[in-house]
């Protein structure tokens, strides 16, 4: 697996995450997340999420713009699919195709480890994360209660992958 995925400049480096990213990681993911923490009126489950373990087996990728840690993503591995856990964007990158570029990366990944399928879930009061995952290729399959989270919902939903095309 490359741990460069892009050239240098605005459009951003991805890697994977180091041991010594962590501190920057919770940041990134509270900061990004904070409107939602407003919305819900309790922090998301990414910005409560223990990020170590994750670094260590290799789940956590950061976009680089500019020598600035821009975004972040979750890539899970399952036995038929790959899951991805958690998008962040800091507020300040917003807007500039970066959050795609991330989707685009999962796709990629996904791809080259087999997969012909990708899933997410998001909170049900997340209606811009819907749309932007449903306008990237994915569809809804359901939506459950949030075991971890009383009163909250959860919406599932899978893209298929083509090996000649990983995404938009």
């Amino acid at each position: 697996m490359s741990t460069a995925a892009a050239t240098g400049g605005e459009t951003g480096v991805l890697r994977l995450a180091g041991a010594g990213d962590l501190p920057s990681i919770w940041a990134l993911t509270e900061e990004a997340y904070k409107p939602y923490t407003q919305v819900l009126d309790a922090p998301p489950i990414p910005v409560t999420e223990d990020y170590a373990p994750r670094i260590a087996r290799g789940e956590v990728w950061l976009l680089d713009v500019s020598g600035e840690m821009a975004g972040s993503i979750v890539l899970e591995r399952h036995a038929d699919h790959m899951m991805i856990f958690s998008v962040a964007m800091a507020p300040r990158f917003q807007g500039r195709g970066l959050g795609l570029k991330l989707l685009r990366f999962a796709d990629e990944q996904a791809t080259q480890a087999g997969y012909e399928e990708i899933r997410l879930y998001t909170n049900a009061r997340m209606e811009r994360n819907i749309a932007l995952y449903t306008a990237f290729g994915y569809r809804e399959t359901g939506r459950r209660p949030n075991p971890m989270r009383k009163g909250w919902i959860l919406v599932d939903m899978t893209k298929r992958l083509s090996r000649e095309s990983p995404g938009p």
